[in-house]
């Protein structure tokens, strides 16, 4: 049989455990199945990563790699600040909805890396990806069609996020509820409205 280099094997087998794990979830992702899905050796997985831990992190940057390149795809770019955003948060919705898309395998490792002083880093560098990206969009497309931000791209860009994360979680939640994208439509509005300044900031205590 001919060597395959740690190299050309590590793209191998995030492919086979974002497989195995998209389909099964992230607890079936032991380094002996996801050796099993590609058909190999379990030391190679041992070999090509180190550690399990590891594996989860080239994993989850891989996923977020996806993520962000869709929905760069998916911001037009000749449309107004609106419709950008609309657009995005749709690209990001139905990347959600759709099982094999991996969207639900990162929530869950996300989840997974609160409580596992491996992935730390890798779940905060995920978010960071996201935030920076998500800011550089509304930034960029402000400046292209002559939009005027009332607030700091950063921002908006967290607030939108936030709200995103949270009707990801209610989907996740009652998956077998019909879907409703009333709660994306509203948070649109809300994230527009904050950009325009038509949001008013209510005064609250948090100490």
């Amino acid at each position: 049989m001919a060597h395959v280099s740690a190299a050309e094997r590590r793209p191998q087998l995030i492919k086979a455990a974002i497989a195995l794990m998209t389909r099964e979830g992230v607890t079936a992702g032991s380094t002996r199945a996801i050796a099993a899905e590609l058909g190999v050796a379990q030391a190679t997985v041992h070999y090509t990563f180190g550690t399990k831990e590891d594996l989860y992190r080239a994993v989850m940057e891989q996923l977020t790699g996806d993520l962000i390149a869709r929905v760069t795809r998916a911001a037009p770019q000749d449309a107004g600040f609106e419709e950008t955003i609309a657009a995005m948060a749709g690209a990001l919705w139905r990347t959600g909805e759709e099982e094999s898309s991996g969207y639900r395998l990162l929530t869950e490792l996300a989840m997974l890396a609160l409580r596992t002083p491996g992935l730390v880093e890798a779940r905060t560098a995920h978010y960071q990806q996201v935030n920076e990206v998500t800011e550089r969009i509304f930034a960029e497309t402000a400046a292209r069609t002559g939009y005027v931000l009332a607030q700091p791209a950063g921002l908006i860009a967290r607030f939108f996020l936030s709200g995103f994360d949270g009707l990801t979680m209610q989907r996740l939640y009652t998956p077998g509820e019909p879907a409703d994208d009333t709660g994306l439509r509203a948070l649109i509005a809300a994230t527009v409205a904050l950009a325009g300044g038509r949001l008013e900031l209510a005064g609250v205590r948090t100490g």
